[in-house]
């Protein structure tokens, strides 16, 4: 007897923990799918920067200033607030505000439909003396991706608001036919910039195809439908003509850049070189060396600054396209060329 009891409770021990891991695995997959529930959507996220400053300084200041000190400072700030309401209450002017967007670029510049709606959405609310900030970071990808954000912040500057980037990291190539754009570009002292170029690349299995015995057939109506191919057999016609739309692309992208930056030296800077921060600030790239947190530091002492960020929710059929656009694009498509010793492209 006393042997079963032993049995059935290491039985009973066992099936409580079986059925306690499932009801964890249960719980844990519920939050997981109302997490995302609570995340997906389409929606447009605004955040007080000045109030998040703030608040980092208030937290050090409890840690660093005795209860006299800290007693000042509250006053000071309560004068300050108070000061300002009381200007407004007068019909004094309203303190500018400076909207702060972030552009994370892809090869395929993915986030223009997101950046697409930011500007939209500031454009509605803006005010004459009010402004942009558009913290960039991009080693560049396909035109048409970098075309479109380009033209999205030419839509700031077309409306009358100064706009501003800052690059911490990189803007080249793609990255910086969005710089570009701006009336001033600040960068830290190694930040990567430039890479005005044009380069496509594309591998030909056609002599693989010949020695496995594989017939490969391409028909096209129009002479310059296809030019190179993976499969075909290239032609020096068709390479030239490949060539031909590379240095058009090219001369594009000097003439837009040219139209943002008359004071750059074209003959200087695109040669699909890239250069740092103090490199690029003798060659007129930029406009100063600075990074976007001292930046911000100093506007938020005269402005409202509110940082706005897009969310959109790809779905499984978008992001599965998406990774195929990626693969086409690294395979055939135009691009503008980051960092040249990335080997990226």
């Amino acid at each position: 007897m006393h042997q079963f009891f032993l049995e059935y409770g290491l039985f009973l021990a066992k099936t409580v923990t079986w059925v306690a891991a499932l009801i964890v695995v249960g719980v844990a997959a519920a939050g997981i799918v109302r997490a995302a529930r609570q995340e997906g959507g389409e929606r447009l996220e605004v955040k007080n920067i000045n109030r998040r400053l703030s608040q980092l300084a208030e937290i050090l200041n409890q840690e660093i200033l005795g209860p006299d000190q800290l007693k000042r400072e509250h006053k000071r700030l309560k004068r300050e607030q108070k000061a300002r309401a009381k200007a407004l209450k007068q019909g004094g002017p309203a303190r500018p505000r400076l909207f702060v967007l972030d552009f994370h670029g892809d090869l395929e510049a993915s986030r223009v439909s997101a950046l697409r709606e930011e500007i939209s959405a500031l454009l509605q609310v803006a005010r004459p003396q009010d402004s942009v900030l558009l913290r960039l970071e991009s080693p560049g990808g396909v035109v048409h991706g970098y075309g479109l954000a380009a033209s999205q912040l030419s839509r700031i500057r077309e409306r009358g608001l100064h706009l501003t980037v800052a690059v911490d990291k990189v803007a080249a190539s793609g990255g910086y036919l969005m710089a570009c754009v701006a009336q001033e570009i600040i960068a830290a002292p190694f930040a990567i910039l430039g890479s005005i170029g044009v380069v496509a690349q594309i591998p030909n299995f056609n002599r693989l195809l010949r020695e496995k015995h594989i017939d490969f057939e391409l028909h096209t109506a129009g002479e310059y439908k296809r030019t190179l191919t993976l499969f075909g057999e290239n032609t020096d016609a068709g390479r030239a003509k490949f060539q031909e739309e590379l240095d058009q692309t090219h001369t594009l992208f000097k003439s837009f850049v040219a139209a943002n930056r008359p004071q750059l030296s074209l003959e200087r800077v695109a040669t699909g070189e890239h250069w740092y921060g103090t490199q690029a600030l003798e060659l007129k790239l930029i406009d100063a060396i600075r990074t976007s947190d001292d930046w911000l530091l100093e506007k938020v002492k005269e402005a409202d600054a509110y940082e706005l960020h897009y969310r959109v929710r790809r779905s499984l059929r978008d992001q599965l396209m998406g990774n195929m656009g990626r693969l086409a694009a690294r395979g055939m498509g135009l691009e503008l060329p980051g960092l040249p010793l990335s080997g990226r492209f």
